[in-house]
């Protein structure tokens, strides 16, 4: 198994209130020459948790942390518009962010959780996922 240190949270940067599939994340990605989807989990809308890129496989999700990390991303980011970074989470993807969070801490007690922000130039995941999380690792 991998050594993990990090839980890296993504948006999929999608318009509010669309739903996507890791089907469609996953074409997505081939698309631009990855050979599978590059986040480990991806929670949909209605806060169902579903597998991606297997955990003990490195993702491809933020430049230089792949190797150590878990790419988890919710659909959504976007505003309705499509171009506006936005924090979109409905109730049962916060829900379920905090259970698999909960999850994978259990799993990687010292793996710290961050936003893809911290390591790129983008909204991403369009909140501070460092701060909104930081009580559930104490």
């Amino acid at each position: 198994m991998r050594s993990i240190s990090e839980l890296i949270i993504h948006c999929a940067a999608t318009p509010e209130g669309k739903d996507f599939t890791v089907q469609q994340i996953r074409q997505w990605h081939l698309r631009r020459g990855f050979r599978d989807i590059g986040y480990h989990y991806v929670i949909y809308r209605d806060g169902s948790i579903h597998a991606g890129r297997p955990v003990e496989q490195t993702g491809a999700h933020c430049v230089n942390h792949n190797r150590h990390s878990i790419g988890i991303c919710y659909i959504g980011g976007l505003a309705i518009n499509g171009k506006t970074p936005k924090d979109t989470r409905t109730a049962a993807q916060k829900a379920a962010l905090v259970s698999l969070l909960q999850e994978l801490h259990a799993r990687f007690p010292n793996a710290t959780v961050h936003g893809h922000r911290e390591y790129a130039n983008k909204a991403c995941p369009c909140f501070d996922a460092k701060t909104e999380y930081q009580e559930l690792f104490k």
